[in-house]
């Protein structure tokens, strides 16, 4: 066996740390890949080998993701607090009730490595439900900074979260932000750069960074985006490329950190909403594709999050009838390939549902 220099390790606590060279380490797999000089390896639980690996690709394929929350219609409209969890595969499960209370426009994001948190949402609440690496869903805590709704939020920095924007009622848009520690400690406010707006998505991607995109202005639509650093710093506007858009959603997905914006609405005038199914790939260094055009049924008011280490899913949202033009509420996903191709519609499982949020959760559990 050839010696490595400089190796580092990724040690859950799973696994125990090794301090010898890495010539005595017979639970090394090097035949698969061999490690570079100065790479990090990571511990695979299922047959108990280190692997070369990045360390911004520090999440299994044992990641799995959740749904959770939205405004359910059928006679009425009323808000739930319903989650469906999504296998390491893209299995979406069939209804758990929640806890806390139900309500829609919220957000949700990954933090701490492999948990999950859900914050904020209508009637304009700061309340905040933390999610193991078991995918069950805390009662409500209280949070802190101003309650609003139709905000976004992603990871960064590996293993901290970011709530951003939205809004506290019909004409006033907020860019304010607040961390979220990789406790799940979410911060006061922050007053945030760039254009105020709600109705807009956000995503991980290059490993430790973020971005937020598109959203709307009073009655524009905009293609803005925001780059957010590993450490938090929200950058000025950046103007996009593409359909501006709102009630859109956005994961992350490869293995050297992409991502993409995903579906999505905007009014003209007169001629009422147009839904769309065009996706923006966004490469591992920020920069927002133009317009491809998807697949599946146009959508809007739906949500994403990664699954898989290098996958991720659309799902649920509302959808215009192509035979009366009129809206209906859709339990349906699209799970989008380790390469950015999104798949045709899925019929799903659980109560179709809008305005909701999803996150990844869970590398170990």
């Amino acid at each position: 066996m050839a010696t490595y220099k400089s190796i580092r390790y990724i040690v859950p606590v799973e696994a125990v740390e090794h301090t010898d060279s890495i010539n005595a380490l017979n639970d090394v797999d090097t035949n698969t890949t061999a490690p570079t000089d100065g790479q990090i390896l990571k511990w695979n639980n299922t047959n108990s080998k280190w692997y070369p690996g990045d360390v911004e690709e520090s999440a299994s394929t044992t990641q799995k993701a959740i749904f959770g929350f939205g405004f359910e219609e059928s006679v009425t409209v009323a808000s739930v607090n319903t989650t469906n969890l999504v296998s390491s595969t893209g299995v979406v499960s069939t209804d758990t009730t929640g806890v806390g209370t139900a309500r829609s426009k919220l957000a949700a994001s990954g933090y701490g490595g492999d948990k999950g948190i859900f914050g904020f949402g209508s009637s304009l609440t700061n309340k905040t439900n933390l999610v193991s690496n078991a995918g069950v869903v805390s009662t409500d805590s209280t949070g802190i900074g101003t309650g609003r709704g139709n905000l976004a939020a992603a990871g960064f920095g590996g293993d901290k979260a970011i709530f951003g924007f939205g809004d506290t009622s019909s004409s006033t848009f907020k860019n304010m932000t607040n961390l979220v520690s990789n406790t799940g400690v979410v911060s006061s406010d922050q007053t945030g750069v760039g254009t105020a707006r709600s109705k807009l998505a956000a995503t991980g991607y290059g490993g430790d960074k973020a971005i937020f995109g598109f959203g709307r202005t009073g009655s524009n639509f905009t293609n803005i985006t925001n780059l957010v650093s590993n450490a938090g710093v929200v950058a000025s506007d950046t103007t996009g490329v593409g359909s501006g858009r709102g009630y859109l959603a956005a994961a992350g997905y490869g293995s050297t950190g992409q991502a993409i914006f995903g579906f999505g609405e905007e009014f003209y005038g007169m001629d009422g909403p147009s839904w769309f199914n065009e996706t923006n790939l966004v490469s591992n260094t920020g920069v927002v594709a133009s317009d491809t055009t998807g697949v599946g049924s146009d959508t809007a008011m739906l949500a994403a999050a990664g699954y898989g280490g290098d996958k991720a899913i659309f799902g649920f949202g509302s959808m215009i009838n192509p035979a009366y033009g009129s809206e209906s509420i859709t339990n349906k996903t699209n799970l989008v390939s380790n390469t950015g191709v999104v798949s045709s519609d899925v019929t799903g499982v659980g109560i179709a549902r809008y305005m909701l949020a999803a996150a990844g959760y869970s590398t170990t559990a």
